[in-house]
């Protein structure tokens, strides 16, 4: 069984999806990140990041195991399990994809939306930096998809959950927007394939009956955001 640290954002979304798709048996443990709960000792001591997702699996390799990081967490459960991981030959693309989206599209697409939606107003240069780079990146998507079911050809694979996730966010990363795929044709046809998937319906409802928290107020801020209430001052 699997210990499944659960809030409703996008990269435990990743791990939901992962573990819908498999089969495999898990328990989610609501983690209200709005609340501060990844702050406690005892969250910390499972992730001392301080994030969601992370997942303890009790048949670990010979033991118990602690995985955090959503990338890490998709990474391991393929190994785990044998599924979306492509053929042996795809594995140096599925990495520079998998790698790509955890170090590209998805940090750009949460700071677009961060910018555009949490931070104070006025801070234009930043929200054209982040959104602009989010959109490169659907872009970069969308050309590789032209003629591709899934990033690594017809074969489903952990580089997809992960891509499908962040993609859930379009609406917030292109604010404003109408149709936020509609300039990425084939990037929209194939998050709205992996999104009709019966496992993509699943994942979107966990942890449903779980009441978090909202509100965007101040105890929310200081639990999401803590480095902006440091102490200390920037280069002291």
């Amino acid at each position: 069984m699997i210990d499944f640290y659960f809030h409703p954002s996008v990269n435990p979304l990743k791990v939901a999806l992962f573990l819908e798709e498999s089969g495999l048996p898990y328990t989610v443990i609501p983690v209200d990140t709005s609340k501060g709960e990844q702050h406690t000792p005892s969250f910390r001591a499972i992730n001392p990041n301080g994030k969601v997702p992370v997942i303890v699996d009790a048949s670990g390799p010979g033991k118990e195991v602690r995985v955090f990081d959503s990338t890490a967490i998709l990474l391991y459960l393929a190994e785990k399990t044998g599924q979306f991981l492509g053929a042996a030959e795809d594995r140096p693309e599925l990495l520079s994809w998998l790698l790509l989206i955890a170090s590209g599209l998805g940090p750009f697409s949460g700071q677009a939306v961060h910018f555009q939606l949490a931070a104070p107003q006025g801070l234009d240069y930043a929200v054209n930096r982040y959104r602009r780079e989010a959109e490169r990146h659907y872009q970069v998507l969308n050309d590789h998809l032209e003629d591709r079911a899934y990033i690594l050809g017809k074969t489903y694979t952990i580089a997809d959950i992960s891509a499908w996730a962040w993609l859930t966010r379009a609406e917030r990363v292109r604010l404003g927007a109408s149709d936020p795929l509609g300039p990425f044709p084939h990037l929209k046809r194939y998050f709205e394939s992996i999104n009709e998937r019966p496992a993509a319906l699943r994942a979107r409802s966990v942890g449903a009956s779980h009441r978090f928290k909202t509100a965007m107020d101040e105890e929310t801020k200081r639990a999401l955001f803590p480095s902006n209430f440091s102490p200390t001052p920037i280069g002291s």
